[in-house]
């Protein structure tokens, strides 16, 4: 009995001993080097301490910072960084503490066997590494542009009466993300601090249309005409202007037309002049003014082509190129636009031409499926005729006397656009494509009323009181002939005047600003 609780004794004993051997071997561990046959990759450190080893490591991670890794993007474009530039970093500094605990934490019994077993053989840590993956993602969309190859659509002309077509070109596009992602992988789990090579992810973009494709338009489906033949300069260049910049426009299957995005913006960079135009009833200048006339000729061109047309708005005021309801206004104070889609299963192509007699003509051309006994008809129908019966006067004290700008009535209207089907001769069907509603504005006169002559002012205002235009034109018509006939009194004075004075030396004139065509008024 007592020989056994002295053996229990003893096995406490012992057992408290080698804790505490334990327990100190643990604490000295961070104070003592490491064993022999450590290493981190192949950093050797041995014999350091837990500060010395980390900066050797620490020291050999920043040396693989600047090795170049090769991100190879199109073609035999790359792009050249470092390890560094995609910001590595220690991932697993924790393996020195690891590492010096090493032969000295746990048992003595564990203790000697460990440093045993690293005298048969090294002890190695892997150092690993970890990057930045939103610095990764900025490099390669900052340098990648530059290498984007973007696809060239194919591209159908019209010369002579005839198609030529120039086969597109494939793009190739470098995918960020993907290509961020492939690099972070790449440089995380293969990369081991030695020169690297990536391959970036890249989009193949193929372009639109192709020859097959393109030889389809051989037909005309629809072509309308209109004159300009009244307009002035200014307003006949932005005709043509508009025509040619829808001129061979290309729409595949599903595509819609805007004629705004076509032909905006009405600048003069974009080739337009002011003409008359309509604004509240008004007829006012405008950069662009005329270019409806554009839209409503392809907008009748789109009706005989059967195509879907998506967004149409009549003018404010009656327009005389065609019939009520057959036009199509575009604006951009009012956001009116003419829209359509190509709703056919084949590409189409829209040819613009303006002749040098003021005719604007627009043909689409594509492949022709509706059969041939069958016609397409339009009909103006006017519902409602009003006739402005009064006239206006406007009398502006900022112009002069004798200045009178007229304005010519406008007839409001409704009216309403029908699309008559008809087979062998025969209607088949009728219906309605929309609904119009045009202003009346009356005759109306702007007249200056600026004069130091009391007689005349008092004479003018006369006149506007009779709210008679005619009287007033009259009126002004006089006091303008007059002022017309004193200018030229006095330029015939000055003329007789600078003829008696000796020659004075010759200076050349000034270079004068461009002057813009005369507005229609």
């Amino acid at each position: 009995m007592v020989m056994r609780r002295r053996r229990g004794m003893l096995t406490v004993i012992t057992a408290l001993f080698i804790g505490f051997l334990s327990i100190g071997a643990t604490v000295h561990a961070a104070e003592e080097k490491i064993e022999s046959g450590i290493y981190a990759d192949q950093i050797n450190i041995s014999g350091m301490t837990v500060s010395e080893a980390r900066n050797a490591v620490q020291e050999y991670v920043d040396s693989c910072g600047e090795v170049q890794i090769t991100l190879h993007a199109v073609d035999d474009q790359a792009i050249v960084t470092t390890a560094a530039e995609a910001g590595l970093k220690w991932a697993n500094p924790e393996i020195i503490e690891e590492a010096a605990a090493l032969g000295k934490d746990g048992n003595i019994v564990q203790c000697y066997k460990m440093l045993k077993d690293l005298e048969r053989s090294n002890k190695v840590y892997e150092v690993k590494f970890d990057f930045d993956r939103e610095k990764i993602r900025a490099l390669i969309e900052e340098q990648s542009a530059q290498y984007n190859q973007e696809a060239v659509d194919a591209v159908l002309t019209r010369a002579d009466g005839a198609f030529q077509i120039t086969e597109g070109q494939p793009g190739v596009i470098v995918d960020v993300n993907a290509s961020a992602e492939a690099v972070y992988q790449y440089l995380t789990n293969e990369w081991r601090g030695e020169e690297g090579y990536v391959d970036l992810a890249v989009t193949v973009q193929e372009p639109r249309g192709n020859a097959e494709e393109l030889s389809q338009i051989t037909d005309v489906l629809g072509t309308f005409t209109t004159s300009y033949s009244t307009s002035n300069s200014s307003r006949s260049a932005n005709v043509a202007n508009g025509c040619k910049l829808i001129d061979g426009s290309l729409l595949y299957p599903g595509d819609e037309f805007s004629c705004y995005e076509a032909v905006s913006p009405f600048s003069k960079d974009n080739g337009y002049y002011m003409a008359a135009s309509y604004l509240n009833g008004q007829v006012v200048d405008s950069l662009g003014g005329g270019i409806c006339q554009v839209s409503t000729t392809l907008y009748n061109a789109v009706l005989r082509a059967e195509l879907e047309v998506t967004e149409r708005y009549n003018h404010s005021m009656i327009v005389t190129y065609v019939d009520p309801s057959a036009d199509a206004a575009i604006a951009e104070s009012s956001g009116k636009d003419f829209k359509f889609v190509n709703n056919t299963e084949h590409p189409i192509y829209i040819e613009g031409i303006a002749t040098p007699d003021k005719h604007i003509t627009f043909t689409i051309y594509g492949m022709e499926t509706r059969d041939s006994n069958r016609e397409v008809i339009y009909e103006s129908v006017v519902l409602e005729r009003n006739v402005p019966e009064e006239e206006v006067i406007y009398a502006n004290e900022s112009l002069p006397l004798g200045y009178c700008s007229v304005q010519s009535a406008h007839v409001g209207y409704k009216a309403q656009l029908w699309k008559v089907v008809k087979v062998d001769g025969v209607e088949v069907s009728r219906e309605q494509v929309n609904s119009s509603s045009y202003n009346k504005s009356p005759r109306n006169a702007t007249v200056g009323t600026a004069t130091a002559d009391p007689e005349a002012h008092n004479a003018i205002m006369a006149a506007i009181a009779t709210n008679s235009i005619d009287q007033v034109k009259a009126v002004a018509g006089a006091y303008q002939a007059q002022a017309d006939a004193a200018a030229a009194q006095a330029a015939a004075q000055a003329a007789a005047a600078q003829a008696q004075q000796p020659p004075a030396e010759q200076t050349p004139p000034p270079e004068q600003p461009p002057q813009e065509p005369a507005p229609e008024g």
